[in-house]
């Protein structure tokens, strides 16, 4: 879906204009040194660092999708533009730029933008981090008062030589110009506050400049020639090959970081401004568009490739624009300071633009994107990109990104780890982690025929796939193990029952030991429990009871012989699989059929009993509870009792009946500290009608508990936000209603044009009511964020916000993804594809 903007009044608009007046500004005093400092770093004309700079700022702010982002050169094209000139001439340049945008605009109609960021970000930071390695040698050559050479590595080999022969004026300008960039946003006391009002880039130009100028030193400047003699493009000369990778590469890199760019303001504005008085989200074909358009028109008339620009944009958010009018106006203060301040821009010294540059190219290896590579286990791909950029160019270091990304995939997915371990119990278990398949076949034999023929043996297999090859050996394994007089038990992920040939292999186990069916049976209790953990611990519970078949038994009987709630059933009200003509068994029946068992010896059953209602069920739960389950958590419990809790999340959801928490997280005692009420709300401080004891477990999980992370869970069939939906004015208030209104911002968010859309992956919502069962997940952890506690616990890094929804009916848990999918959605995953 496209986001629309909202039909804006004349008032409206008269109302916008001093904003994007001042914020325009702002951005043409970050714009012109930094224009002309990428244009001297690519060896184009200085001319065509403002003409591209014009150029997006009138015709990518007209015509983009990202209302607030400013365009212009950037320097993530400034080595792949450089190489162009030294082998195409600056005229071709200019040629190969237009071309890039005509493929931009085919890029848009095809409608493929979303599609340009399946990128892995690994690769793009790395790309860029190596750009920005490859323009601080470059530009350090001029800092040193010398000339860069036409290659990374000849740059560092030049290094030597180039210190050997220093020139005091250009490196004592070059430190000037530094100092003050880096310390203008450090200015303290209310003068500094004020001054810090001017763009450090502009004050450190105008600080180096004046000095210069009053000094009277001598060293090269700002040379701009008369536009009389700007060059303009000509028809392409040399390899055709060449050429088109050329072109292939400014539309790749220009694109990428164009879009990456927009979607970065998306998310700077909705942290800065309200709903209020937010632009509409970025339409990223459209941005596509205006793009290639805005290539188009700057490569003919002799202007560099243009991209978004994060720093100019942020500038524009920051500075309060608010609408593209703010972009457009810095391209006409640009153009104006063009031909009007060329006497002025002649006095900057060449020194002070590359040590300008050459801070930018340092800033884009960013050690925020190192640490969220390393989170993800991605440094391998980050680090090969940066040299392979660096040592060959843009185009070989993405390519060799994306290759050792494929090939890091490809190992994770081939990885298997597989371990055997003998519990107290007598008990062998085999653990498989990972995928398995043939690959995996030798050491998985190797390690079941470990296991001796005459034990239990518990396999678990931990991984999403398994092929015929892994599975022929392990259904072998299977029935020789069983032949020989040992038993099984065979689990998947989180420890449910797996089944290898069609068969429950903890029945499988019966057939060989009478171990198999304590085995089975002590599996179903303690997981329906919520303590085993796939621990060892929990293995041994399973087990504990052996040697008692015949007890065992009884109770499976009491139980019901269905298995499906057999943890649950002494409750009996989970589900009845017992034929309608057996529920509703009389007195005399049962008595007839108590005496037929007294004189059969007992050897019939019983009729089913009755469900028991009220205070007889809890009983019954209760008394389960004491004889099957204390016994294993006892000594756990204990320890939480004298320990204390400390749980690592804090996790809200709905009070309704079908959402078991422990079951569905896997948890355990001292694992979740858990907060129910209607809707899984979260009431924003200081609200109407608001609840405090919402706000007070926050409080306490979050500054007494520390908690890690707050998890806010919705379910399908949600009957608060049934409630919600089918709501009219003017009905009387209750209790309910009044705490419902908490959840009115939710409904107002799914109506809203401004916010994406929330779906689980693969499918759209079901009806309104699941997209507001969704959407509302995503609005209480913006609820969340309101809280005092959470923001500075946020601020700090040390918490996490996870939402989380349940399918009732389908029993799978998916977890909110970042970011947006394809079509500007929030995606709840499935656990295993969000992993």
């Amino acid at each position: 879906m496209t986001a629309t903007s909202p039909t804006r009044t004349p008032r409206g608009v008269r109302k916008d204009l001093p904003a994007d007046l001042s914020a325009s500004i702002a951005v043409f005093l970050i714009a012109m040194p930094l224009s002309l400092g990428i244009a001297l770093a690519t060896g184009a004309p200085l001319q065509a660092g403002l003409v591209a700079a014009a150029v997006g700022g009138i015709v990518a702010g007209r015509l983009g999708g990202a209302p607030l982002q400013v365009s212009g050169p950037a320097a993530g094209l400034t080595v792949v533009t450089a190489e162009l000139i030294q082998r195409y001439g600056w005229r071709t340049t200019c040629a190969i730029t237009v071309l890039a945008g005509v493929c931009q605009l085919g890029l848009a109609a095809l409608r493929t933008a979303r599609s340009a960021l399946m990128v892995s970000p690994a690769i793009v930071h790395g790309m860029l981090a190596g750009i920005g390695v490859t323009i601080a040698l470059a530009q350090l050559h001029i800092v040193l008062g010398g000339t860069p050479q036409s290659s990374a590595v000849a740059n560092v080999l030049g290094l030597p030589g180039q210190l050997a022969d220093l020139h005091p004026v250009a490196l004592g300008i070059s430190a000037l110009t530094l100092v003050v960039l880096l310390g203008w946003p450090r200015l303290p006391g209310r003068t500094g506050r004020a001054l810090r009002k001017v763009p450090a880039p502009l004050a450190a130009v105008a600080t180096a400049t004046a000095f210069a100028t009053l000094a009277g030193l001598s060293l090269p400047r700002v040379d701009l020639p008369s536009w009389r003699s700007h060059a303009l493009p000509e028809m392409p000369e040399g390899p055709v090959l060449g050429l088109i990778a050329a072109v292939l590469t400014i539309t790749l890199v220009g694109s990428v970081e164009s879009l990456l760019s927009a979607v970065a303001t998306d998310k700077l504005i909705a942290s800065e401004r309200g709903t209020d008085n937010r632009p509409p989200r970025a339409d990223l074909d459209r941005e596509l568009r205006g793009q290639g358009a805005a290539n188009i028109v700057s490569g003919a008339l002799g202007g560099l490739p243009i991209t978004g620009v994060a720093v100019r944009s942020v500038a524009n958010v920051k500075s309060g624009a608010a609408s593209r009018k703010s972009s457009m106006m810095h391209g006409f203060w640009v153009l104006l300071a063009a031909f009007l301040l060329v006497p002025l821009l002649d006095l900057i010294p060449l020194a002070t633009l590359a040590a300008l540059v050459m801070a930018v190219g340092v800033q884009m290896v960013s050690i925020t994107h190192l640490r969220s590579v390393t989170r993800h286990r991605e440094a391998l791909v980050y680090g090969t990109t940066i040299v392979a950029v660096v040592l060959g160019g843009v185009l070989e270091g993405v390519a060799v990104g994306i290759a050792v990304a494929v090939a890091l995939a490809l190992h994770r997915l081939a990885r298997t780890r597989i371990t055997l371990e003998r519990l107290d119990s007598g008990v062998h278990r085999m653990r498989a982690r990972g995928q398995l398949t043939f690959l995996a076949v030798p050491r998985l034999s190797r390690v079941l025929n470990q296991i001796p023929h005459d034990t239990h043996a518990v396999i678990e297999l931990e991984g999403s796939f398994m092929d015929h090859a892994a599975y022929e050996t392990i259904q072998d394994w299977q029935q020789s193990h069983l032949a020989h007089g040992g038993s099984l038990e065979v689990t998947g992920r989180s420890g449910q029952a797996a089944r290898i040939n069609g068969a429950d292999p903890g029945a499988a186990g019966n057939a060989g030991s009478p171990g198999g069916a304590d085995g089975a049976d002590g599996a179903d209790r303690a997981d329906g429990a919520g303590g085993a953990h796939g621990s060892g611990r929990g293995h041994d519970a399973r087990h504990a009871e052996g040697g008692r078949p015949g007890e065992r038994s009884r109770r499976a009987q009491q139980r019901g012989t269905h298995q499906c709630c057999r943890p649950w059933t002494p409750w009996q009200n989970h589900c009845d699989h017992r034929a309608p003509s057996t529920r509703t068994a009389t007195a005399a029946t049962m008595a007839e059929a108590a005496a037929t068992a007294a004189e059969d010896g007992g050897a019939q059953d019983l009729p089913p009993t009755p469900r028991r209602r009220g205070a007889g069920q809890l009983a019954s739960g209760i008394s389960v509870f004491q004889r099957d389950t204390a016994p294993h958590v006892r000594d756990e419990l204990a320890r939480l009792a004298r320990e204390g809790q400390r749980p690592s999340q804090l996790f809200i959801t709905c009070a309704d009946s079908r959402l078991v928490t422990s079951m569905i997280t896997a948890s355990g005692p001292g694992d979740l500290f858990t907060v129910r009420n209607v809707g899984n709300l979260v009431p924003l401080p200081g609200a109407e009608s608001t609840d405090d004891s919402v706000a007070a477990a926050i409080e306490y999980a979050v500054d007494v508990l520390q908690v890690d992370s707050i998890t806010v869970c919705g379910h399908s069939g949600c009957g608060a936000m049934q409630a919600l939906l089918s709501s009219a004015p003017g009905v009387a208030m209750t209790p309910l209603r009044r705490w419902l209104r908490h959840g009115l911002p939710s409904l107002a968010r799914m109506a809203s044009r401004h916010h994406a859309w929330a779906r689980i992956a693969g499918r759209l919502p079901a009806d309104a009511v699941e997209q507001l069962c969704l959407t509302n997940v995503v609005q209480q952890l913006e609820h969340l964020r309101a809280h005092e506690s959470v923001a500075r616990r946020l601020a700090e890094g040390t918490l996490e916000l996870h939402g989380m929804y349940f399918h009732v009916g389908e029993a799978q848990a998916y977890l909110l993804s970042e970011g947006e999918d394809f079509f500007d959605c929030r995606v709840f995953d499935t656990v295993g594809q969000h992993a």
